[in-house]
């Protein structure tokens, strides 16, 4: 496996540098700021994906807040989809707060909605969004990000938490495999 990650690594190409990453993470901190100060909101990471952009985010909100995670996949340490698997619901209470849920990336958008809806069953009064990339596909989205950072074509990404088959999430920019 690993001379497989070191073949993608090598093959990869840079879409978005690091500094590229920072300074996006930092508008869509601004924005925000802007939009949920005074709403108490529970932040929902997304794990696995969604923790590099949570941690980097949640150093420059400057508003109470609480911190949970939520952890439903469909790819697991595969590049493709298939069905959702729930592994970690939040402990939580969303009843009547406000939830502002952090992933790394709004592909097909079929997992964020997935989350909404849970939200939505807990009694959440409202539900913000927050993707550090959202892919452009050729097909409708039954959801779209609140905030979001940046911009990719329909390519399979990996870095600042997206994977390839379980691993580079801890790799500084956005690479597509070639």
């Amino acid at each position: 496996m690993l001379n497989e990650i070191e073949q993608v690594q090598k093959n990869a190409q840079l879409l978005h540098s690091e500094a590229a990453v920072e300074a996006a993470i930092t508008v869509m901190a601004g924005k925000i700021n802007a939009a949920l100060t005074a709403l108490n909101p529970i932040v929902l990471c997304v794990m696995n994906g969604g923790i590099v952009t949570a941690g980097k985010l949640m150093t420059q909100l400057n508003f109470p807040l609480t911190l949970d995670a939520i952890n439903v996949t469909r790819y697991g340490n595969k590049t493709s989809g298939s069905s959702m698997n729930w592994l970690q619901k939040p402990a939580s209470e969303l009843n009547n707060r406000t939830i502002l849920i952090i992933d790394d990336i709004l592909d097909e958008g079929l997992t964020l909605e997935a989350i909404y809806h849970y939200c939505q069953e807990q009694g959440a009064k409202q539900i913000f969004s927050a993707v550090l990339i959202d892919k452009q596909i050729n097909k409708a989205k039954p959801v779209q990000a609140d905030f979001i950072g940046l911009s990719v074509t329909d390519h399979y990404i990996y870095g600042y938490g997206m994977d390839y088959k379980g691993y580079l999430r801890n790799t500084a920019g956005i690479y597509a495999c070639t």
